[in-house]
């Protein structure tokens, strides 16, 4: 890659992890921390330290081979036939990932703006509008995550209705809860935070890369921050039992007050997710788009309609919801393999250099 492809600055960086992470997870993420009741609150926390820890070796190894992106590194240390091989497994698993957010999201219009209708119509909205940003660019990309950063941030304003409503003793962790209670909640919720490790794919991009982990590091937090804020005002509105079993809890918390201008605030929450959910799904295409150039030699654009149509498909499917769901959850737990894939490469990476030395 050319130098003058670099055109990542530090805050590209920074609000690409940060908007790519996002998403729609923490709609859900007290309902899926639980097991944990009161105590799930300081669970954001353990995520973002495991997220900083697993970022490290991501940039190691990308530094190692610093105009190379993820599956560019596959094919040098692996070979090209496996290298290929690898690569089309994590396209696949960055399609489903995708996939995921988008069905989150059209499946929370469903339930709560679309009842009597079919999602058809804003499926191919969202695909349509993600199509418009991928096509720009990762600098695209990473100008939208910002612009979306700044529109929906305001929102956390219409916490402090929940948090005035709210009982700060439900805070105080009791630890009540079992080990297994634990990993469940972990199981459930560690996938909130997935995304972080596009930057793997543009990490070529950046100018400074020097500073990729801070600019990384700040991205992560940011987003542990609001996750950890929402977690603490759910814990401190909703009873154990609202906890469970209240789907997309937190937009329950923007009803706890509003403005007498605003009807249903809920809606107005919704329609302003749509800028993260784009900012997400858009960083997750891009970087699947730059795999399947990888692996096939002829370069197209038009890649990127082929995973947009793929995305389509999958969701028009004659699947129910918990079909759907169950394969999701498997695209998650598999989703901690790309994770720790970095580590296995710094392996390989040593093992190949010493053979180098010894001949």
């Amino acid at each position: 890659m050319s130098a003058n492809k670099e055109s990542l600055k530090g805050y590209h960086v920074i609000f690409l992890v940060q908007s790519i992470m996002f998403g729609t997870g923490v709609l859900s993420l007290p309902e899926r921390l639980s097991s944990l009741g009161y105590s799930q609150a300081l669970m954001p926390i353990l995520f973002g330290v495991i997220a900083s820890i697993s970022l490290w070796p991501m940039i190691w190894i990308c530094s190692k081979y610093h105009a190379k992106n993820l599956f560019e590194i596959n094919e040098e240390i692996l070979g090209k036939s496996l290298g290929k091989c690898i690569n089309a497994f994590i396209v696949i698993q960055l399609i489903l990932l995708a996939t995921a957010k988008v069905s989150n999201y059209v499946q929370l219009i469903q339930s709560t703006a679309l009842q009597e209708q079919t999602t058809s119509i804003p499926l191919i909205l969202v695909l349509l509008l993600v199509l418009y940003i991928v096509n720009g660019g990762i600098k695209n990309v990473a100008r939208f995550c910002i612009m979306a950063f700044f529109i929906t941030i305001p929102m956390v304003y219409f916490l402090k209705w929940s948090i005035n409503k709210g009982d700060i003793s439900h805070v105080f962790p009791l630890f009540n809860h079992s080990w297994n209670d634990f990993f469940v909640a972990f199981d459930q919720g560690f996938n909130t935070v997935f995304g972080y490790e596009v930057i793997l794919i543009f990490f070529p991009y950046i100018i400074n890369k020097q500073k990729a982990f801070k600019h990384g590091l700040i991205g992560i937090w940011i987003s542990v921050s609001l996750f950890f804020l929402t977690t603490l005002v759910s814990v401190m509105y909703f009873s154990e039992w609202q906890l469970s079993n209240v789907q997309y809890s937190v937009l329950h918390l923007f009803k706890a007050g509003g403005f007498s201008f605003v009807e249903r605030i809920d809606i107005f929450g919704i329609t302003l997710w749509v800028f993260l959910v784009l900012s997400s799904v858009s960083g997750y295409i891009w970087a699947s788009m730059k795999g399947v150039n990888s692996i096939i030699t002829k370069r197209k654009s038009s890649h990127v309609y082929i995973i947009a149509t793929t995305i389509f498909v999958i969701l028009t499917l004659p699947l129910s919801h918990e079909n759907l769901e169950r394969a999701f959850i498997v695209s998650y737990r598999i989703g901690y393999g790309l994770l720790l894939w970095p580590i296995i490469l710094i392996a390989l990476h040593f093992i190949k250099k010493s053979r180098w030395n010894h001949e």
